[in-house]
């Protein structure tokens, strides 16, 4: 492994159980992240995209191993974290940090900001007293753009778009090197949205930040990430750096995605063919290709065989039969 990467994820699977009759039987599994490889190199942001339901958030926190994997290898700094015992696991934790996507339901509405951004800070000693802790939380405040004032306040005496700068500046306490971003601007009015992201660049450069950011939405992602990987059904169907995905995208699925994004100029406007039908289930994906009932140019083959990931150039993978050369 090169020493350039910070994390990386080997065939990645998480499968929940589905239980059925009398004695609830386990008849089949939620394939919700089925092989799922990526690499982020120290100081990269790497964009997961999909619709909803394809596996992103699951595949985040699995990383950070607040859901258990059912098989593959994450491996944060070298170590399998996989593998580490609840020990090795709760010093890791402290450079691993989640930012939830709803403002609302993260926060407990029973603490103050004081309390809930400066748990984690007595919890791992990194302050003795209360009074240092508080000091602390009122730095964190500050640099998240609130003020240090805010500190006795409770997450209903802000708005959401306050309360996720709070999110981040828990996430922040401790000082980690690597951030999950769980859609962390999907609940934000859009005029809200670009603060954020302008928030949570500024930070990466300043504290040394690498990002996981899994979001929905393209347009959101091209302005943060260095790398973008597009999921489907629980696998990722194509990696590029975020310039050549957008200026190639090789995979149907993500020309669908980059067709849907709105365009404000009439004259530049693409003609749109939405995809038809629904995403298949997770719990009996089909046979072969997982977008084999949605894409345009399906192929018998593409029923019967699973692609491999295919050479679209330098440093861009994509999983389709259209690039077997």
């Amino acid at each position: 492994m090169s020493t350039n990467n910070l994390l990386t994820v080997r065939n990645l699977r998480t499968y929940f159980p589905v239980t059925g009759g009398l004695f609830s039987k386990v008849v089949g599994h939620v394939k919700a992240v089925d092989g799922v490889s990526f690499q982020i190199k120290k100081g990269e942001t790497l964009g997961l995209v999909g619709e909803s339901g394809c596996g992103k958030t699951t595949a985040g926190r699995t990383i950070l191993r607040l859901i258990e994997p059912t098989s593959g290898e994450i491996l944060f700094q070298g170590q399998d974290i996989v593998k580490a015992p609840e020990q090795d696991l709760r010093k890791l934790r402290q450079n691993m940090q989640i930012i939830f996507q709803d403002p609302y339901s993260s926060l407990n509405p029973r603490k103050t900001v004081a309390d809930i951004i400066g748990e984690s800070l007595l919890f791992h000693k990194k302050v003795a007293t209360t009074k240092d802790r508080d000091e602390r939380v009122k730095e964190l405040l500050v640099q998240v753009g609130l003020s240090p004032n805010y500190i006795n306040r409770y997450p209903h005496e802000f708005s959401g778009g306050q309360r996720q700068r709070i999110g981040i500046a828990r996430a922040i306490a401790l000082n980690p090197s690597f951030i999950v971003c769980d859609e962390p601007v999907s609940a934000l009015d859009v005029s809200i949205q670009a603060q954020v992201i302008n928030l949570l660049m500024g930070l990466r450069e300043k504290l040394a930040l690498t990002y996981l950011f899994i979001a929905h939405d393209l347009s959101v992602v091209k302005h943060i990430s260095n790398r973008i990987a597009v999921m489907y059904l629980g696998q990722i169907v194509e990696e590029a750096s975020t310039k050549k995905l957008f200026a190639n995208p090789t995979h149907p699925y993500t020309q669908a995605l980059l067709a849907a994004i709105p365009i404000p100029d009439p004259e530049k406007r693409k003609v749109r063919h939405p995809l038809q039908g629904d995403v298949p289930s997770p719990l009996r994906p089909p046979k072969g290709c997982r977008f084999s009932t949605r894409c345009p140019h399906v192929m018998e083959r593409c029923r019967q065989e699973e692609p491999r990931y295919y050479e679209a150039g330098q440093d861009h993978i994509s999983k389709c039969f259209l690039l077997e050369r």
